[in-house]
């Protein structure tokens, strides 16, 4: 249970951090990438990681 918990704790780390990022720096452009176009990769990536672990929580 501890193992699904610390994914779960991390997606949501990772969706939050996404999501500051694609709404709080439209403004904002950087010369190598855009700050809001790498916020919603990070959210679609904490996603991820949170979708699995009810099955893992469960199968245990």
């Amino acid at each position: 249970m501890r193992r699904a918990a610390g994914h779960c704790a991390t997606g949501v780390g990772t969706v939050l951090g996404g999501l500051a990022l694609w709404r709080c720096t439209q403004g904002v452009e950087l010369p190598v990438l855009s700050l809001p176009r790498a916020g919603v990769p990070l959210v679609f990536l904490g996603g991820a990681e949170i979708l699995p672990d009810p099955c893992r929580a469960v199968r245990r």
